[in-house]
């Protein structure tokens, strides 16, 4: 097992474990680290090959499935799993429920807001990647690709088009595509930049995940405005398990799971 990312000195503190990966959980862990109450620590995927800098004791790579992540919890003594992932890594979310129930471990997700579309917002709503590359339709357009680059594959189905595909690191291995530009940046996007990046490049679909949250929201609002089509990969169903929507309400749920401080051996 990794070396754990808990401070072996904060004897008597509850540990809080926060699966991170999004704004929010960044969030979190920046109040979790000013507060001198708790011992906590964030885990990343790993999937990023350079990740920003967290505010708390950072571990990064997969546990093992449930299971792994099960004995992770039980080893290093854990009061309270967070699960702060992205609203689209259903996997380590249904993990995350699963190795709580196994060992005991009270758990919330902090989950923010899926957006609502707008009047002015042209949006065709689809349930997967798969069905996204389908709405395009067979006529070539001008595509800009804001899904991540774990799933960008499927549109090489697609090869009519032309795209623009903008990711946090390079799409491995390259598309295999005629006409495909990448751009490599991190948000948060500003919705005057996006537009002058959609203008600049005419153009005239989004295909993008409907994440929620304010910093890649532009792209939403730069769309609704020039008047473009967004094809929106709609969520699943989320895993039943008590969640909030911000970081004030995590840390409410924090503080009211955690004082008193239950005893589980730290």
């Amino acid at each position: 097992m990794a070396e754990t990312p808990f401070d072996k000195s904060a004897t008597g503190r509850p540990r809080i474990l926060i699966l991170g990966g999004t704004t929010e959980a960044r969030q979190l862990a920046g109040s979790l680290a000013a507060d001198g109450r708790y011992d906590a620590a964030i885990s990343l995927a790993g999937r990023t090959a350079d990740p920003r800098p967290q505010p708390l004791p950072t571990r990064a790579g997969g546990f093992g499935g449930a299971e792994g992540l099960a004995v992770f919890l039980e080893l290093e003594k854990v009061s309270l799993l967070v699960d702060a992932t992205h609203p689209f890594a259903a996997r380590i979310s249904h993990n995350a429920a699963a190795a709580a129930a196994a060992t005991g471990t009270p758990l919330f997700a902090l989950r923010r807001p899926a957006w609502d579309a707008r009047p002015g917002d042209r949006w065709t709503r689809v349930a997967s990647v798969a069905e996204a590359v389908s709405a395009l339709g067979a006529a070539p357009r001008r595509v800009f690709l804001a899904i991540g680059r774990q799933e960008a594959f499927h549109f090489e189905k697609a090869p009519q088009h032309s795209y623009i595909v903008r990711s946090v690191d390079p799409v491995t291995p390259p598309l295999n595509l005629p006409d495909a530009t990448a751009i490599l940046a991190h948000g948060p996007f500003a919705e005057a930049d996006e537009a002058t990046l959609l203008g600049e490049h005419h153009i005239d679909v989004i295909v993008a995940k409907n994440s929620g949250g304010t910093a890649t929201y532009g792209k939403i609002a730069a769309a609704r405005k020039l008047g473009l089509d967004v094809v929106m990969v709609e969520r699943h169903k989320p895993v039943d398990v008590p969640s909030v929507s911000n970081c004030d309400e995590a840390l409410e749920r924090i503080h009211q799971w955690l004082s008193p401080v239950k005893d589980r051996g730290v």
